[in-house]
This record gives C-alpha cells, sequence and structure tokens, in this order.
C-alpha cells in the first residue's frame, strides 16, 4: 500500500514517467532529517524496506541476501556511513555476519538494544508483580539465538530459574555451554513446548518461526514478553484476559529526542523496533562500526546498548501490548497467580492476598476485578479520563480515595444522594432496626409494618389524591410498574413520550426513552410507542388527539437529557391536555424528586397532581436500592383490584422492611433539615454564580436547572474542522490527492463523510471532557456529563452542600473555564 502511495504521489506531482513505475529493490518509507539527542548529538537518517513478508524472506533467503547487499549499495552510494539490517535481514545473513564480511558499509542488526529493551521490560513486569527474581522461573523460546542467548545470561544474573526451549536434535552438552555462569539446577532444557506450558508463567519468546506459543495452552496468569517476527503467540480464539502479551524488544523516543521535523509535537517515536533505535543511537555517537553481530552479544555490551540509548533520549518504556500501550494494572492484576511476592516499603498491615495493603495496592486490585468481572471498557474508559479512583470512605460532600486524598463530590450518584453519603439520620435508623433484629423479607407472606409505614407516609406528602405504592428496587423497576398499571388500568394501545427524555434501560422504559443510542441495540422494543418534542404543548395535543393513547410519561426536569427545564405553564397545559383525552399523565420524579429543585417533587412547581408517580435515587437517602410507584385508588383498582389480578406485579425484594426503613428516615431527614428550601436558595445563588463565571467563555453556552439540579451546556463547534484539515493536508502533501479524492467511490467518499461528522461530534464531546477530568484532577471535583449528552457536565451535589462548598467548586470551574481558553483574546 505505501509502494503505491509513494509512487501514486509522484506521479501526480510530476507527471507520468516510466521510472516512477520500474521495479525497486527497496520502498523509501520515512526521511527523518536531522535527529537532535538531548546529549548535543545529531545525525540524518533514512528508512528503506524491502516490500516482502517474512515468510517470504525466509523462504528465499538467498535471493533475499542479494537484495540486502544491493541495496546497502545503494544506500551508500546516498551517504549512509552505517546501515541497520532490521530483523530478517539479520537473521538471513547468518545473525549479521555474513552480511558484514561483504557489506560495503558497517551493519547492524540491533539485537543488543532489542536484547535490552525486553530485559527492562521484565524487570518492570517483575515490579508488577513485586516477584522477586530470584524466585521466578521463566522460560526462553528460541534458545540459542543471539536475542535468547543474551537474555539468558542477563536472567541468569539476576538469579532466575530458566526453562531454555531449543530446536529438536539440538545438543544439549553445546547449548550448556553457552551459558557457563548457570548454577546447578538453575537452568533446563526442553526441545519442544509441551512440558513449558504445565509449568512456567513468565515466557520470552525471540525465535525466526512464529507461532511457536499457543496462548491457549497457557497457563492462567502468563506473561509472555514475544519479541519474534512474525509473532511467536498464537492467539487463542476467543481472546483470553488472564493472559498477558507485550511486544518486546522496542524503544520509545522520549520529548527529549527530536526526530526530524516533528509537527503538532508528533513525531513517529513510540515503539520503534531495536535496530532501528539502535541505529540512530550509534550514529549519534558517530560510531560507524559494526554491532550486534553474530551469536554471542555479551550482557556487558547490551547493557552499554541501552545506557548509550538512554543518553540519547530512548527508553524501553511504556510497554505495549498489540501495538497498544500496556497498562501495568494489567499485570499487576495477574498477582494472585505467583505466589512468591518482593518486600515492599510497610505503609499498612500486611494483606495475606496481596502480599501487602496499600492504598495503591487496593485501588489495582479493585480496578483488576472491575475490569475483568464487571465492565473491561468501563474501566479502561475511567483510566483514558484519568478518573479511576476507588474510594473507600464517604461522608456527606466528601469522598476519600485509597491514598487518604478527599474529593467534592458533585454527582452524589446520579441524585442518589440528597442527604449526602451516610446520612446519619438514615444509617442510624438502618442500623437500629437490624440491631433489634427487625424482620426483613416478609412481604407477600405477611403485612411488612414498615413497609406500610413508608407507603402511607409517600401517599401523604406527595402530589394529588395519591393512595396506592408499588415497591420496587430501582427507577427503571418503577417505570415498569407504571406502563403495565396504565395500560391494565387504561387498555390503550399507545404510549407518548418526550424527545431526549430517559425513564431506564429495562425493556419497557427503554421504549420510552427518547435517546436512540440508549434503543439502537435491543429493536424491536414494544410497540405502539411514540415520542414527542419535550415543551411542545401543541404537539402533544395532537398526538393525543386519536384517543387511543393509554399514558403520557413525562419528567418535569430532563435530567439525563442535559437539565432542560420546560417553559413555563408546559406541565400545566400537559395535565389539561391529558385530562380532556382520557389519556393517564405519568410524572417521573426519580431524579428530580426529593427536594432536589426546590420543592419535594418537582411538578409542585406548577401544582401538578399526577395520576401514577414514580421515584427511586434519594429515596432511600441512597443507602439502600429502592423504587415507589404511586397512584390514584381508581387506578389501583382498574389495574389490580380482583382476585384474579391483586399479585399480577410483584417483586422479590421490592417492598422490604429495611429499604422502607431507610425511605421514611429519609423523609423525616429532609423535613427536619429544610432541605428543599436550601436546594432553592443556594441553587439560585449557585447558578447566578456560574452564569457569571460562564459569560466570559463562549464555549459555555448556557447554565440550565433549577435548584441544586443544573448542568453546564458546553458549545465548542467543531463543524467542518476535520475536512478542513483534510483539504489542508491534501493541498500540502505531494501531488494532487483533491483529484485523487474526487475519483474515490461515491460510497467511500459518504463513509468519510459520515466519519468525518462523527469525529467533529466527538471533538467537542472531548471538549467537555476534558473539563470532567481537570475538575477531578486539578481540584479533585466529581463530576460527570449525563446519559443523553456528552456535552453537558451534570451538576448535582448532596443537597447538604454548604455555601463555601458551592463557592469551591465556582472558583474550580473558573479556573478550568481560564485554562481551557486557548483560542480565546
Amino acid at each position: 500500500m505505501l509502494d503505491l502511495v509513494e509512487r501514486g504521489s509522484r506521479d501526480l506531482q510530476t507527471g507520468y514517467d516510466p521510472a516512477i513505475w520500474r521495479r525497486e529493490n527497496l520502498v523509501p518509507f520515512l526521511d527523518f532529517g536531522t535527529i537532535r539527542s538531548p546529549a548535543g548529538s545529531t545525525a540524518e537518517g533514512v528508512v528503506h524496506y524491502l516490500p516482502l513478508t517474512a515468510e517470504e524472506m525466509l523462504t528465499s533467503a538467498r535471493e533475499v541476501q542479494e537484495r540486502i547487499f544491493t541495496g546497502i549499495d545503494a544506500m551508500r552510494e546516498q551517504g549512509a556511513e552505517l546501515v541497520g539490517l532490521g530483523g530478517f535481514t539479520s537473521i538471513i545473513g547468518r545473525r549479521g555476519l555474513h552480511t558484514a564480511e561483504r557489506a560495503s558499509l558497517p551493519v547492524t542488526s540491533g539485537n543488543s538494544l532489542t536484547a535490552y529493551a525486553a530485559y527492562r521490560g521484565l524487570h518492570q513486569v517483575f515490579d508488577w508483580l513485586r516477584l522477586d527474581p530470584a524466585q521466578a522461573r521463566v522460560a526462553v523460546v528460541g534458545y540459542p539465538g543471539s536475542i535468547s542467548l543474551a537474555l539468558a545470561k542477563l536472567l541468569l544474573e539476576m538469579g532466575c530459574q530458566l526453562d531454555l526451549v531449543h530446536r529438536p536434535g539440538a545438543d544439549s552438552r553445546r547449548l550448556m555451554a553457552y551459558l557457563p555462569e548457570a548454577r546447578d539446577g538453575q537452568v533446563q532444557l526442553f526441545d519442544s513446548m509441551e512440558a513449558v506450558y504445565e509449568r512456567t508463567r513468565i515466557l520470552v519468546s525471540a525465535t525466526s518461526s512464529g507461532s511457536v506459543i499457543d496462548e491457549a495452552r497457557l497457563l492462567p496468569g502468563s506473561i509472555v514478553m514475544d519479541i519474534a517476527l512474525p509473532r511467536d503467540i498464537r492467539p487463542a480464539e476467543p481472546r483470553r484476559n488472564d493472559v498477558i502479551v507485550i511486544d518486546g524488544g522496542h524503544m520509545t523516543g522520549t520529548p527529549r529526542i527530536k526526530l526530524g521535523g516533528e509537527s503538532l509535537s508528533m513525531a513517529i517515536k513510540q515503539q520503534i523496533n531495536g535496530c532501528l533505535a539502535e541505529t540512530m543511537v550509534l550514529a549519534l555517537e558517530g560510531r560507524a562500526e559494526c554491532y550486534s553481530i553474530g551469536r554471542d552479544l555479551p550482557p556487558q555490551k547490551v547493557l552499554e546498548s541501552g545506557e548509550i540509548a538512554e543518553r540519547h533520549g530512548f527508553e524501553a518504556f511504556p510497554l505495549a501490548t498489540y501495538g497498544e500501550r500496556l497498562n501495568g494494572e494489567l499485570v499487576a492484576g495477574l498477582r494472585r497467580y505467583h505466589r512468591t511476592f518482593k518486600s515492599a516499603p510497610a505503609r499498612g498491615p500486611m494483606d495475606r492476598e496481596r502480599g501487602v495493603d496499600t492504598g495503591e495496592g487496593r485501588r489495582t486490585r479493585t480496578l483488576e476485578r472491575y475490569r475483568r468481572h464487571i465492565n473491561p471498557m468501563m474501566a479502561d474508559f475511567l483510566h483514558y479520563m484519568h478518573c479511576d479512583q476507588v474510594f473507600e470512605r464517604a461522608e456527606a460532600c466528601t469522598l476519600t480515595d485509597t491514598e487518604g486524598r478527599d474529593y467534592l463530590d458533585m454527582v452524589a450518584g446520579y441524585g442518589c444522594l440528597n442527604l449526602g453519603h451516610n446520612p446519619q439520620c438514615v444509617t442510624g435508623a438502618v442500623q437500629e432496626y437490624i440491631g433489634r433484629l427487625g424482620p426483613n423479607f416478609v412481604q407477600y407472606v405477611s403485612l411488612p409494618q414498615e413497609t406500610a409505614k413508608l407507603a402511607e407516609t409517600l401517599c401523604d406528602i406527595a402530589p394529588g389524591a395519591m393512595e396506592r405504592v408499588f415497591f420496587s428496587n430501582s427507577g427503571t423497576e418503577a417505570v415498569e410498574a407504571a406502563l403495565k398499571q396504565a395500560r391494565a388500568a387504561n387498555p390503550r394501545p399507545r404510549f407518548v413520550y418526550a424527545d431526549n427524555s430517559y425513564h431506564g434501560k429495562t425493556l419497557g422504559a427503554l421504549s420510552v426513552t427518547g435517546r436512540e443510542k440508549h434503543r439502537e441495540h435491543f429493536r424491536p422494543l414494544i410497540p405502539d410507542c411514540e415520542s414527542v418534542p419535550f415543551g411542545d404543548s401543541g404537539a402533544l395535543r395532537e398526538a393525543l388527539a386519536s384517543g387511543d393513547v393509554c399514558a403520557f410519561i413525562v419528567e418535569p426536569i430532563q435530567g439525563e437529557g442535559g437539565v432542560h427545564v420546560p417553559p413555563l405553564g408546559y406541565l400545566s397545559d400537559v395535565q389539561r391536555i391529558c385530562h380532556e383525552t382520557g389519556t393517564l399523565l405519568v410524572v417521573d420524579e426519580i431524579q428530580t424528586g426529593m427536594a432536589r429543585t426546590g420543592r419535594l417533587f418537582a411538578c409542585e412547581w406548577e401544582g401538578i397532581e399526577p395520576d401514577i408517580l414514580v421515584l427511586s435515587k434519594s429515596l432511600s437517602g441512597g443507602l439502600i436500592p429502592i423504587g415507589a410507584t404511586l397512584s390514584r385508588t381508581d387506578i389501583w383498582d382498574a389495574a389490580y383490584g380482583t382476585a384474579d389480578r391483586f399479585l399480577a406485579h410483584t417483586s422479590t425484594f421490592g417492598g422490604c422492611n429495611l429499604a422502607s426503613v431507610a425511605g421514611f428516615a429519609t423523609i423525616e431527614g429532609i423535613r427536619e433539615q429544610g432541605l428543599a428550601e436550601h436546594a432553592e436558595k443556594l441553587g439560585g445563588y449557585f447558578k447566578s454564580e456560574l452564569e457569571r463565571v460562564a459569560a466570559s467563555y463562549p464555549f459555555v453556552s448556557e447554565i440550565r436547572g433549577r435548584g441544586l439540579m443544573l448542568a453546564v451546556q458546553f458549545d465548542n463547534d467543531f463543524t467542518g474542522a476535520v475536512e478542513a484539515c483534510a483539504r489542508e493536508f491534501g493541498t500540502r502533501l505531494p501531488g494532487d490527492w483533491h483529484l485523487t479524492y474526487r475519483f474515490f467511490p461515491d460510497d467511500v467518499k459518504e463513509h468519510l463523510t459520515t466519519a468525518m461528522d462523527r469525529m467533529e461530534e466527538s471533538l467537542a464531546e472531548m471538549f467537555c471532557m476534558r473539563f470532567v477530568t481537570k475538575l477531578n484532577n486539578d481540584h479533585r471535583i466529581l463530576t460527570f456529563v449525563t446519559a443523553n449528552s456528552s456535552t453537558v457536565i451534570r451538576i448535582q451535589p448532596p443537597l447538604v452542600i454548604t455555601r463555601e462548598e458551592v463557592e469551591r467548586f465556582v472558583q474550580a470551574f473558573a479556573t478550568a473555564c481560564d485554562d481551557m481558553s486557548t483560542f480565546l483574546n
């Protein structure tokens, strides 16, 4: 591909020339120009490649060897003083020996620095595992190849036990003669992988064969440092999550070394093959000499190559797996498979499972468990956003992580923690109930006392004539119960819901959730569900005019939709239209209820009396899962008021006494602390302060919300940016790439356009997420985006937040805005 693109570019630039399309021995790939090291040295370098796969080289070694000599001669004519052979070009020439004898320039195989990079990588693996090298068993596959032999010697010096895997038929005495320094019993030889699969969990492999290690047969917890090309590991299907394959033998240029003209602070610096890096390093040293030639690379020479490389700005880190940067926490997560632990500085009591109990250790173990057993993509996302803390203590508005650092919580469990973390009024009530051995799961076989008490209280405080309550465990379950009750009580076929709404992710709730990204993978959903624009009462009247709509479900303020407050009078119009058309009105107060907006229920701002009301989140103070579906007596009786139907909808855990104790205590706590009034007063101040800050930054388009349910809407428009960038590069690259693009197939251009549009949306979301990251890392304040929009940051702190904590957030937000305002005058 690169060959075709490069020649095509020249053709477009200069016009057709038969010379452009002649057979070439080498294909130009990269011209570094001037390389500058932090040691003050300079060199120039180019990369050409033989357009052959490793397999093709091995099957025609003699012809390839001649092509190598031809290529070296051509490079000498261009002014080269030193040539790096690369992996297979050195193997074909007897590890560089034959090539060095005939070549017109000094050559290096790069094997010394390749071995050094692998050696340093293994050091890091031992550290991540807290594994004492003297107690470690390492399999070296591909012995006695030059890299494998060098690594074997270095590992022996570290005290490792070695399993050396060689080709069948080799003379064992000769193989052992390469390692005179080995102690008795320190080394064992194997002519196949069979025994190694059953005994060794750390492997380093550098053969010239490829696919010699079957990932499926490795022991759990195995780590393979694969230096070979083609790869020695043969991946299992499906890929295993208890085995890690590390790309071995690579070096990375630090910011201290400049590889030619770097644009946009970018250059090809990461995961540079050891041969290329070694060639650069020797050039920077002014050492035009044969290096890393032959089988036996003395350990001191390998270490010397690493020392020189590091002086010139190259390091063996970061490590990678299949080209992706390796997260050390993944490796640390395999510690349980490796029994012997190296002692670490004591920072706490010993932990039998982990070897040492530290905050970092507990965090790492939690991340590994979460990644392995819950949601690996979520773990990687939080790591990518630098928001992967693990918290061990919580009180009021403060969370404390495993390192003892305090964070201000402005998410509050997405509205679950209106009383703050571990409110004493709720925890005390729960502890007292458990302490007196109060019965919990007695519903459906008896009458749960505390549940009945909570139901009565909810009906007393809820707007409208609520008389019946069904208890469940979550908001989405409460919505499911509401939809079923509405259908049973008012047997019409259709439901109507609002665009951009969010009611949950179970199938019924999802069918009335107005955001396609949550729905697209789960179709077909429940039929006959139709959306209307939120805040548009005329559209609702039109949708309900047919008289076949069972219920309209609506949030008083759209929370996950981005904290959108409807126009004044909208909810009153909605109630009137529903009554006129015989449609049940279901109000979702899951996020807005329990004093969040400055009223106990947000629908009270317009005096709304729902037919069905759903609650959850902060109903139990965030302490115990609970959901509640409230309705009038006539609606409940129409749905379930017969002998055949009174148990038509039940929940095993819903309505337990313990959750009800927490719920009742929460209601009392909200009342006694005056949190509705506090939310209205402090929320008004909070919003005005955020608006004051936002006025100076056009990328903040709006501060929305009511009470302490607020949101920051970012509007940094990247429309046209990707296309403009593509056009810019198309103009400046050699040739006529605009003309080339015109002849792309139509479907290719359509896909590219779609990709550019989506990329521009992602840039806007990335900008918003940088604020989440900065508030977290710079100011130790937790925020997050809303479910329906990644350009909106939610601000929903516990309602017990103080004015001082609000001011802390405002100041941090102002600082973050200033930090991110690079492009403003």
